[in-house]
């Protein structure tokens, strides 16, 4: 399975109540559901969810967990305070306009001493891609900024949560879209190498050899960084009132 957040890191555990925000078709909410957790998804693309959300719930019933997927938009999470014990945001950030919201809500959402994994394009490949052309970033639907991490970081500071530490993800998706941007974007599925590459991609998510090969490509050109945060414990309660003279 294709995942870009490690939920061993973010420690999706047993009985843990996961929200994917932004999930698609649920590649995270699959993955935190063989891990033992309660999972619920939310996407504002109601056709991607169409289809995953019954595969979603069948297997969920087949484990006896929560397992749902809803409708909705990250900056008005339907959720109340402090519901979710782990939070994931993947690729959602660089389209919206106002990150620092969207963060807000998905810390408001999150218990306090949860975890949250939001996830976004390196800046060295969005980089890499605007120089082959403009049609990665002028597609409807397209990304709007290219993210360095440390103002994600400060976004995320901003809206009460503390990042602990980052990641890399998808050295062999890099040179993927370097292909398809040559390819000309709009038309890249009729080339014979993208869709070769596609098959090579499907191919190495069941490879343990080609996984260890694109780990070391992810510290040379990943597609994808991951930022980690925690959101602090509850504040202590006010200290006790003097005892009376």
């Amino acid at each position: 399975m294709l995942l870009t957040v490690d939920l061993e890191r973010l420690e999706v555990g047993a009985g843990d109540l996961v929200l994917d925000a932004g999930c698609g078709e649920g590649r995270h909410c699959f993955g935190c559901l063989e891990r033992g957790a309660r999972v619920v998804g939310l996407d504002l693309d109601f056709g991607s969810l169409r289809d995953a959300s019954k595969r979603l719930r069948g297997r969920g019933r087949e484990l006896g967990r929560l397992a749902e997927m809803t409708q909705g938009n990250t900056f008005h999470l339907p959720f109340g305070d402090s519901t979710f014990d782990r939070v994931i945001c993947s690729e959602v950030m660089e389209h919206v306009h106002d990150y620092v919201g969207a963060a807000k809500e998905l810390a408001r959402v999150t218990r306090p001493g949860g975890r949250v994994a939001i996830t976004i394009p390196t800046a060295t490949s969005e980089n890499l891609y605007l120089r082959l052309g403009d049609e990665y970033f002028e597609s409807p639907g397209g990304h709007i900024r290219i993210f360095r991490p440390r103002q994600l970081a400060e976004g995320l500071a901003e809206a009460g949560l503390t990042t602990s530490g980052v990641g890399f993800a998808h050295g062999f998706h890099t040179p993927y879209w370097v292909l398809r941007s040559v390819m000309h974007l709009p038309d890249a599925d009729e080339s014979a190498m993208v869709r070769a590459y596609r098959k090579f991609l499907i191919r190495a998510t069941g490879s343990r050899l080609l996984d260890r090969v694109e780990g070391v490509l992810n510290y040379v050109c990943p597609k994808s960084l991951i930022l980690y945060a925690r959101k602090p414990a509850a504040a202590a309660r006010a200290a006790r009132p003097a005892a009376a003279a």
